[in-house]
């Protein structure tokens, strides 16, 4: 299968999956409640790095924002944000979503590689964030897009999955971590037929999807490739979902329980132009 037609089926179930996640993660009655906030990890993590360790007052583009809910969180702290995502339902739902909560918050259709000319204009921060780099084929293409959607001196932000984790062998019981799956991005992408979206357990008519794994080697390469300067590196021990069996809920997210085997479950990157 090319690439162009595993994005396709990609693209078809994301699609799907809109309605299912504005249910699934109590999209409205999170912008019906102004006090209500998304991003906060992601927030902190930018703010040694922003003029008065603060995201008020800036510009910023949040790529692959699906439907917007971390978009909008942005936004009520304080950010002028411009969401984009490949999905038109997505996009649909998510200037909804914006316009109930009454945020500046908009939206535009686009691939990351064509948001600097669909946008035409350049932000004081990008911030791309949990479970978009494994969509994305191309990390080159993406962190250029990146590069020339930054303003001088713009700083930009990746949280996602740790590639460690992603090569851990799913659905053991008695607490080991395996490796089951490759970890390098030679292997090329992974085919997934579960037909269910990871947010509810309602059955989905387009069930395949393709996912690529990237190495911290191949994701540093894209970002330093691109002419962006890192400033942060970080490997976290907990996360926003239990993607493992065992984890336990604490105030910091979902992490492996005591004693057990360790892993880094996420990280981030902070770099500037």
């Amino acid at each position: 299968m090319s690439t162009d037609e595993a994005v396709a089926a990609n693209l078809r179930t994301w699609d799907e999956r809109v309605p299912h996640h504005v249910v699934a993660y109590g999209a409205e009655a999170f912008a019906d409640d102004p006090g209500a906030l998304r991003a906060q990890t992601e927030v902190g993590l930018l703010a040694p790095h922003l003029p008065g360790g603060s995201i008020a007052g800036l510009d910023v583009v949040h790529l692959q924002c699906h439907i917007g809910t971390d978009t909008i969180g942005l936004a009520r702290h304080g950010a002028r944000v411009v969401g984009t995502d490949l999905s038109g339902p997505a996009v649909e739902a998510a200037r909804a979503l914006a316009r109930r909560a009454g945020v500046d918050a908009s939206f535009a259709l686009c691939r990351n590689e064509d948001a600097p000319d669909v946008l035409g204009r350049r932000f004081d921060v990008v911030v791309t964030s949990v479970g978009v780099l494994c969509w994305l084929d191309d990390l080159t293409t993406w962190a250029r897009a990146v590069h020339r959607l930054l303003r001088p001196a713009g700083v930009f932000l990746v949280h996602d999955a740790h590639p460690m984790l992603s090569a851990l062998q799913e659905g053991r019981s008695d607490g080991l971590l395996v490796l089951g799956e490759p970890y390098f991005a030679s292997s090329g992408p992974r085919r997934w037929d579960d037909g269910l979206t990871y947010a509810t357990d309602a059955p989905m008519q387009h069930n395949t999807t393709y996912v690529w794994p990237h190495d911290l080697a191949e994701i540093f390469g894209a970002v330093l490739g691109a002419g962006l300067h890192v400033e942060a590196f970080h490997e976290h021990r907990s996360m926003p979902w239990a993607a493992l069996p065992g984890m336990v809920e604490t105030e910091r997210g979902f992490e492996l329980p005591p004693g057990s085997a360790e892993c880094p479950l996420m990280f981030s990157i902070v770099a500037r132009s």
